[in-house]
């Protein structure tokens, strides 16, 4: 980490939203969108910072502001039934099959190019969406696009405003391509770290800004990153991370590779020396060790470089989907499973939360994906669908455990508080042990 680099202000001052319709920034008080002629209702910074209390369809009230939730993240106009494809009307019901639809912030889809998509979903069993996604991309594929995913804790107040407010100030630094530096590769990974940890800097300071002052359980939320950017050599990831979201490159062939580590106690108790059944049978499984929030000591993410060599996938998660695939094995099959048939990245990321939904749906679920080579198109939908409806149900039942335990809130270990140690702590093992192709860099403190 740079010594120069500061955070930015703790204090929110918007001075534009996004258009609904294409996610520009448009001024308050704006008729109309520059970018792209949307017709909007002027609102001024004043009506922002307002903030009346909100009560959203399919969620527990609100009570900071909410302008950041009007994006292009959440889409203005119609959209289609999940159930059925028909129209979904303004009351949130279909016009065709009758089914009520969640609000846009319980469900809500962003694909900013062709090849790169993302669903955030409330899950099963949850009152409302923590969980928060932001993307960017360029039009030709494999050139650069940004995943971000936000996990709103949800033992804090009013983290699902936060989560969605940290995930957009992360993706708005991220917006334009990183500097190449001097030229040489150290400049280059000093460019790029700098751009990250600014990213995570400004959704802390977002966070911040949406939590009461004096809060006794402070707005909080992991955060994981991923930059793909073209290069000399082809394109490289690279993954930051704080919490228990992942990052994952998955290829089409060949072995998939965890490129972030968790921030929690499950991680700390398999360094301890417990297997992973152990670490993740404990009651502490889920606690996280670092995040972002008022209440956080270390807001610096943890940033790995990963070099693309050949075709895949690029996935950033929330805890909703992989609890019912630990392994990255199991992932990776999940996700080839809902590529096969797929005609759209979009299709693929929503076939993902509809697995994890049938495997339990215990938490929110959020999929971010980037697709680096064609979209794979082998056999039909319904067979493809079928293929993950009955991954579902092997995944419930071998991940019984996990499923119990993410029933269980969200929880913030403290600082110096022992873990749970294992009655016994045999040989170690890793299903996810760090490659040695993904450099992973610890951030230096001043």
């Amino acid at each position: 980490m740079t010594d120069d680099l500061a955070p930015p202000p703790a204090t929110f001052r918007p001075e534009s939203q996004p258009c609904p319709s294409c996610g520009d920034p448009v001024p308050f008080g704006s008729n109309f969108c520059e970018g792209c002629g949307a017709q909007l209702g002027a609102v001024t910074a004043a009506d922002a910072q307002a903030g009346p209390r909100v009560e959203r369809p399919g969620s527990l009230p609100v009570s900071r502001p909410t302008h950041l939730l009007t994006d292009a993240a959440a889409p203005a106009g119609r959209r289609p039934c999940e159930e059925c494809g028909g129209t979904v009307d303004a009351d949130l019901y279909c016009e065709q099959c009758g089914t009520k639809a969640p609000s846009e912030r319980d469900h809500f889809r962003e694909t900013p190019a062709a090849w790169v998509a993302g669903v955030c979903d409330r899950g099963a069993r949850r009152e409302r969406n923590e969980d928060a996604l932001a993307l960017v991309s360029s039009e030709s594929p494999g050139e650069r696009c940004v995943l971000i995913v936000l996990d709103g804790v949800s033992s804090s107040t009013d983290s699902d405003v936060a989560s969605l407010a940290g995930a957009r100030a992360a993706r708005d630094v991220l917006r334009a391509p990183v500097g190449q530096g001097l030229g040489t590769p150290e400049s280059r990974e000093a460019a790029v770290h700098q751009a990250i940890t600014a990213a995570a800097a400004a959704a802390q300071a977002a966070i911040v800004a949406h939590t009461e002052q004096g809060s006794e359980s402070p707005a909080s939320a992991t955060f994981t990153c991923v930059l793909l950017e073209a290069e000399v050599d082809g394109p490289v990831a690279w993954a930051g991370n704080l919490g228990d979201s992942r990052s994952y490159w998955i290829p089409d062939e060949g072995e998939p590779v965890q490129l972030t580590r968790d921030d929690s106690a499950a991680e700390a108790l398999i360094d301890a020396g417990a297997t992973v059944e152990q670490a993740y049978s404990s009651p502490q499984a889920h606690a996280i060790t670092r995040w972002l929030g008022r209440d956080s000591e270390d807001v610096t993410p943890v940033i790995g470089r990963f070099p693309i060599t050949t075709e895949g996938w690029l996935l950033a998660c929330s805890d909703g989907l992989w609890n019912y695939a630990r392994e990255v094995g199991r992932l990776a099959e999940q996700v080839r499973a809902a590529a096969t048939g797929a005609g759209s990245v979009e299709d693929v990321a929503a076939r993902l939360v509809h697995f994890a939904t049938e495997a339990g749906g215990h938490d929110n679920i959020t999929v971010a994906l980037a697709r680096l080579g064609p979209v794979p198109d082998h056999g039909t939908g319904d067979a493809a669908a079928d293929s993950a409806a009955d991954a579902a149900g092997e995944a419930s039942a071998d991940n019984g455990a996990v499923g119990e335990t993410a029933e269980e809130p969200d929880q913030i270990k403290p600082p110096g508080e022992p873990l749970v140690e294992p009655e016994t702590q045999p040989e170690h093992t890793h299903p996810v042990a760090t490659p040695t192709n993904v450099t992973h860099t610890e951030p230096t403190k001043e």
